[in-house]
């Protein structure tokens, strides 16, 4: 019907009337394909986002946190690599596993992506260890597994090179850099520029690179070294356990509305100390400003003689059921918050697959049903994860436990 419209104008004495067909040709296939390029094109991103750059870029995409939640750590080198993310993302898929956590910024301080924001880009810190990480969370995303980032915070030696003001100093000398016993370097918790580098780097995770949750490491104070010899030079008159709460309360602040997930790692024992271990960690301080709080319960890192232990670590079941036990009591209306890291790494002791179940029956037993398993070194004990086809042993409540395997308690 148009096209013999069109060549009937085309016949049209009207002056000019020989060019007005080809022009109403060209819009209405202009038309056409627009129409189908944008509105039947498959998985084609209609909505835009401003990013830090201020640049309108396609929104990303976030899947919801899993219940119950089970995963394991990668390195950003792990991540890059496709060899070795394949091998992890194969364990996943054939396991009870459902979720990866990924270094952002590790101990180093360096940050393993590209930025957009140009106040991170001039700090230098990006060494952009993971390329093609965009695709690579796509792909997560694709095969249903929730992707956490993890960041180191307060244990910072490149911005401490980056900026020495901000670092935590010697007492004796105030213009010398402290070290830890590791010669690691720390930023003042308190000091209000790095929290603004915090925030940018987690904004630039969630809306730019789409990672799901935000995982915050080393929230503390040091806890090692010559502890006698350290000066504070933004911190100092102020309680650990202050400054620490109002760094989380600025997190919350700041990220809450954009619909990020928060977690928070804090040291094993603050699941039974009620002090804050010297390190501004309180779990009660933690629990009203995150998501998810994160226990790394350990059993290698408990000191001889807890629980009347010389070797907590060959006690994997009674160090873990105890400290969840009193974390759960102490977490009042909000336990399923806590969400523990469990060892699957040999420190103090072998780590078989048993010992790994083990502490996967005492966090079922506490009432939880969600961990993620630490190695450093990636290399995870598959005997210990049930296969997809088993789903028994899969607590969704908290009277349910460990069920399909009989484990011997020492």
């Amino acid at each position: 019907m148009i096209l013999k419209w069109l060549y009937s104008n085309k016949q049209s004495k009207v002056k000019g009337g020989y060019f007005i067909a080809p022009i109403i040709f060209g819009v209405f296939v202009f038309a056409a394909v627009y129409f189908l390029y944008f509105y039947l094109t498959p998985n084609f991103p209609l909505e835009y986002v401003v990013n830090a750059a201020g640049l309108e870029v396609p929104a990303v995409k976030h899947i919801q946190t899993p219940n119950p939640l089970k995963a394991v750590y990668i390195t950003s080198y792990t991540a890059g690599s496709k060899k070795n993310r394949d091998a992890i993302v194969g364990m996943i898929e054939s396991t009870e596993l459902n979720s990866i956590v990924i270094d952002i910024k590790d101990y180093t301080g360096r940050v393993a992506f590209k930025v957009t924001d140009p106040n991170l880009a001039k700090v230098g810190s990006v060494s952009d260890k993971m390329p093609d990480i965009k695709n690579f969370i796509d792909e997560l995303h694709q095969k249903g597994i929730y992707v956490i980032g993890r960041i180191a915070v307060f244990q910072d030696p490149y911005f401490v090179k980056y900026r020495p003001d901000l670092a935590v100093k010697k007492d004796s000398d105030k213009t010398a850099i402290w070290k830890d016993y590791k010669g690691i370097s720390w930023i003042d918790a308190d000091a209000p520029e790095f929290w603004d580098y915090i925030l940018a780097i987690s904004k630039e995770a969630y809306s730019t690179y789409g990672f799901d949750e935000l995982n915050y490491d080393y929230i503390r104070f040091p806890s090692d070294g010559e502890m006698r010899d350290i000066y504070y030079p933004f911190s100092n008159g102020k309680t650990k356990i202050d400054v620490m709460r109002e760094f989380f309360s600025y997190l919350s602040h700041n990220l809450k509305s954009s619909g990020a997930v928060l977690s928070a790692d804090l040291f094993g024992m603050t699941a039974t100390n009620k002090d804050d271990l010297n390190i501004g960690q309180l779990l009660e301080n933690t629990l009203p400003y995150f998501d998810f709080v994160a226990p790394m319960v350990y059993p290698s890192h408990y000191p001889a003689t807890f629980l009347g232990y010389s070797n907590p670590a060959d006690y994997p079941y009674q160090v873990i059921k105890y400290s969840l036990d009193r974390a759960y009591a102490r977490a009042s209306t909000t336990p399923q918050k806590i969400r523990p890291w469990l060892q699957d790494f040999d420190y103090k002791a072998v780590y078989t697959a048993d010992m790994v179940k083990l502490e996967m029956k005492a966090t079922y037993d506490a009432g939880f049903n969600s961990w993620m398993l630490w190695d450093p070194s990636n290399t995870y004990t598959k005997g210990a994860l049930l296969l997809k086809e088993t789903d028994n042993m899969q607590p969704t409540n908290n009277n349910q436990t460990a069920t399909t395997t009989t484990l011997k308690i020492n």
